[in-house]
């Protein structure tokens, strides 16, 4: 780590940083962060437990059930990232505009309908695949219930987009309290309809893997009206259509969703990899990807933080704070997931007992924590590049980062340390932490070139 921190910042400029921030104060640079990181920290753990307790309650279902959420959100992931990344680009795009004093109230609209286009390619994209799932190898008694959930997912996906957008459209202007409460709120509204469809109460029959999928259709479109009526209530918004708008959000966050989707097909295609040898390793897969998901909310947290600052920064060419907030930010998303590491480390087995009691569970998932816990730390790094990057407008650097990171160097790695080698799920991991470093390595010296430019 310390071999990043010297290549990310040169010993000159890192004194440099330090005279700098001793004016204002590294402190006022962490408060300012934690301002927006804050609220978006327990909104993005509360999105994450809605995830959580689909797993906590499929777990306690049965491991068929398990098995089959795990290797459907997989593939639903994997084509939701796009419109996932695409919605992403609107604050850091907006947080630009209001740097350069342009009025951004005027881009709500635009926003909404953005979410609309992205739902109906992404609910296409899902029901085109659903006749793909026979084909695909898993055991016979996974395809219905794989199919039922993907039919449902699909029809939730305008609920998704319409809360991102919003969500993006919110932190914009550094509104980050209500959304992320309604987050929260939102997580036992999920937990309730999630043990309700799941297991059933009075007329209301048990649903198994497709009820975990009905309760997600409530819960997307509940938050995603919520959001768009609170925002007409506290702005007065206007119809309005400018088509650079949706240009520049294309431009800016293609990259990034294809960065997305490299990623999250490469963590996906683990799942339906090893869900080809039995479900058991799909549902281990699912369980790990969850504990590294919860703590990875925080550096993503700091990392939207990040961007929403050194966007505004950068429209206002403040060099100065885009610096500063770059700096200060990556140290603590790395000091976080040092932290997390070691928790990963001291406890696997209470940490996953909290998802299962399937002995086989946890006889695969326990062995990955290891690794588990080295991969954490480059993935706070990463994310807090990422951010970065999304604030100062270059984002096709995160794309070819993740493509060689995670397609020439982990997938192809880490297959062969699984099936040539006998690793199994531990080879994925394996090749998972060698693409995070070579990952940050690239970001790292991509950014340096950037900060010495503008330093001169």
């Amino acid at each position: 780590m310390i071999y990043f921190i010297r290549h990310f910042l040169s010993k000159k400029n890192l004194c440099y940083y330090i005279d700098i921030m001793s004016d204002k104060g590294i402190k006022d640079y962490i408060k300012e962060l934690l301002t927006i990181a804050a609220p978006i920290i327990m909104g993005n753990l509360g999105f994450i437990l809605i995830g959580l307790g689909d797993v906590v309650v499929a777990g306690r279902h049965s491991t068929q059930t398990f098995a089959a959420i795990s290797i459907a959100t997989a593939i639903v992931n994997c084509i939701m990232t796009i419109a996932i990344g695409l919605t992403g680009s609107i604050s850091p795009l907006l947080s630009n505009y209001r740097g350069q004093k342009k009025p951004i109230k005027r881009y709500f609209y635009p926003s909404v309908r953005f979410a609309g286009y992205l739902a109906v390619i992404s609910s296409f994209a899902i029901f085109a695949f659903i006749p793909l799932i026979p084909k695909m190898g898993f055991e016979k008694e996974l395809i219905d219930p794989i199919q039922q959930y993907m039919f449902i997912s699909a029809l939730s996906t305008f609920g998704g987009s319409l809360h991102h957008s919003m969500k993006e459209f919110l932190q914009a202007f550094e509104i980050v309290m209500f959304p992320n409460l309604l987050t929260i709120f939102s997580v036992f509204l999920n937990l309730g309809l999630n043990v309700l469809f799941v297991f059933g109460w009075g007329p209301i029959p048990s649903m198994g893997a497709v009820g975990l999928a009905v309760s997600s259709f409530f819960v997307r479109y509940f938050m995603g009206f919520a959001l768009m009526i609170y925002c007409k209530c506290i702005m007065r918004v206007k119809n309005y259509h400018e088509k650079g708008y949706y240009k520049n959000l294309v431009k800016i966050g293609l990259p990034i969703s294809l960065a997305i989707l490299v990623e999250f097909v490469a963590f996906n295609s683990i799942a339906i990899f090893m869900g080809r040898v039995a479900g058991v390793y799909a549902a281990a897969q699912n369980l790990v990807c969850t504990l590294t998901t919860v703590s990875f909310m925080i550096p993503f947290a700091i990392s939207n933080a990040i961007a929403v600052k050194v966007g505004y920064a950068n429209g206002a060419k403040n060099y100065t704070d885009l610096r500063n907030f770059s700096f200060v930010g990556t140290g603590m998303s790395i000091v976080f997931m040092v932290f997390s590491s070691l928790i990963f480390l001291m406890f696997p087995k209470q940490i996953v007992g909290i998802f299962t009691v399937d002995e086989k569970l946890f006889n695969v998932a326990i062995p990955v924590m290891l690794i588990l816990a080295i991969f954490q730390v480059f993935d706070g790094l990463q994310i807090s590049l990422s951010g970065i990057c999304k604030g100062i407008k270059q984002t096709k650097i995160v794309l070819i980062a993740n493509f060689i990171a995670y397609w020439l160097v982990s997938i192809p790695l880490g297959y062969t340390l699984a099936f040539k080698y006998g690793f199994m799920l531990r080879g994925f991991w394996m090749g998972l932490v060698v693409s995070s470093v070579i990952l940050c390595t690239t970001m790292i010296l991509m950014l340096r070139k950037y900060f010495v430019r503008v330093n001169s």
